[in-house]
């Protein structure tokens, strides 16, 4: 899966999944996608990072009380 560097606008090639879905994580590991030579591994804060339509992230994958007001609000308990 490839994201896009909000910042930079370099696309990111992204070497473990499991960390952008999972709320808890806020860092990737990944590499650019730029060049001939294939860039070394490094973390990548999910903040930075947006669809290539440039699109923000899920919220859901970012922040872990994503439910938080959800469950305020309609007063359920998990």
């Amino acid at each position: 899966m490839f994201l896009k560097e909000r910042k930079t606008g370099e696309l990111v090639e992204v070497l473990d999944p499991a960390a952008l879905y999972d709320p808890f994580a806020s860092e990737i590991i990944g590499r650019y996608n730029a060049g001939e030579e294939m860039p070394d591994p490094r973390a990548f804060s999910k903040i930075g990072l947006v669809f290539c339509s440039n699109e923000s992230l899920p919220r859901c994958w970012i922040d872990p009380d994503y439910r938080r007001g959800e469950i305020r609000r309609t007063g359920s308990h998990g």
